[in-house]
């Protein structure tokens, strides 16, 4: 774990746009032993989610977010060569976000952390639209389809983009999992929506998507609804 007066060191750095110093805290701690990939999990992603709240709050304005952004998407990519390799799980992962720095920066980093892990990787960012997403995962075939730091005004676009996968039925392996953004702040939502997964943070999201059917986590809340659906299909039969 990295101190946190680190962690503060590093934020105020990042909101006053000092560059320099950003990247004199991050040599400092890899100096102290501190390997690249827990620099992302335990420096570079929880700063990245303090900076989306404090800007969700109106506590910092849009330029402090804007260069707080790019500072760290510039670290990440200095880090990535640094990521250990694993050997090839034959796995592969498409992940998309909303269209955001903030979110674009989040996905980036997922990406960093599967390839480390040993999966194959698509990282198609924020603009991309469902037809092309559907599109692409029929050539690709992913194992996860990973989207990632969606606002409230994406969720209906998503539960679409699910409903459509669902109804296409061409991907029956595929899961789709969810992470950050809306999804991490309304409790339950990403079961209503109709996922299979939910990860609050990346070293979670790897560790999920490595998991078989059998042992992953199961949306409770989806299976309700898929029996009170049944329930209400039997009824409405009986009656007939």
């Amino acid at each position: 774990m990295v101190d946190e007066h680190i962690l503060e060191k590093y934020l105020r750095s990042l909101l006053s746009g000092d560059r320099i110093s950003c990247r004199l805290v991050i040599e400092d701690v890899l100096k102290n032993g501190v390997p690249a990939h827990q620099v992302y999990l335990d420096v570079i992603w929880p700063i990245m989610v303090e900076i989306e709240r404090l800007y969700r709050e109106g506590r910092i304005d849009s330029a402090q977010e804007a260069f707080a952004s790019r500072i760290n998407r510039t670290l990440v990519n200095q880090l990535q060569n640094k990521l250990p390799r694993k050997p090839e799980k034959q796995k592969k992962v498409v992940i998309c976000t909303a269209d955001n720095e903030q979110a674009e920066l989040g996905g980036q980093m997922l990406t960093d952390l599967f390839e480390s892990d040993g999966w194959e990787t698509r990282f198609l960012g924020g603009s991309v639209c469902t037809d092309d997403i559907l599109a692409f995962i029929h050539t690709y075939s992913p194992d996860i389809l990973l989207l990632y730091g969606m606002n409230g005004s994406d969720a209906p676009g998503i539960r679409r983009l699910i409903d459509r996968i669902r109804e296409i039925n061409a991907w029956p392996n595929m899961r789709i999992m969810l992470s950050g953004g809306v999804f991490g702040r309304a409790e339950g939502l990403w079961e209503e929506i109709g996922a299979d997964l939910y990860a609050p943070d990346p070293q979670q999201a790897v560790q999920l998507a490595n998991m078989d059917r059998a042992t992953a986590p199961v949306p409770q809340k989806t299976i309700k609804q898929k029996i009170k659906n049944t329930a209400r299909q039997t009824a409405s039969a009986a009656n007939r």
